[in-house]
């Protein structure tokens, strides 16, 4: 990761943290394992499935534009 993407993603993520934050119970967050669990439910619901649809979709798009590149080498 270059630093100018490492910034990047640490922008994200301080903005993804926030939303978290203001939609997370401040009971949750008064404890050390409370902050622990409230992160790991909200992040399992939130924002790793939107990742893993995101990279399911990135490796279908280059499986897709392989099999476009095959089928041109072989009509040739």
């Amino acid at each position: 990761m270059t630093p100018k993407q490492a910034k990047k993603l640490q922008e994200h993520v301080q903005e993804i943290a926030k939303i978290l934050y203001a939609n997370t119970e401040l009971e949750a967050l008064k404890t050390f394992s409370g902050i622990e669990q409230a992160v790991r439910e909200q992040m399992q619901q939130h924002v790793m499935p939107e990742v893993g649809i995101f990279l399911s979709q990135q490796v279908q798009e280059q499986q897709k534009d392989e099999n476009v590149s095959s089928k041109a080498s072989l009509e040739r």
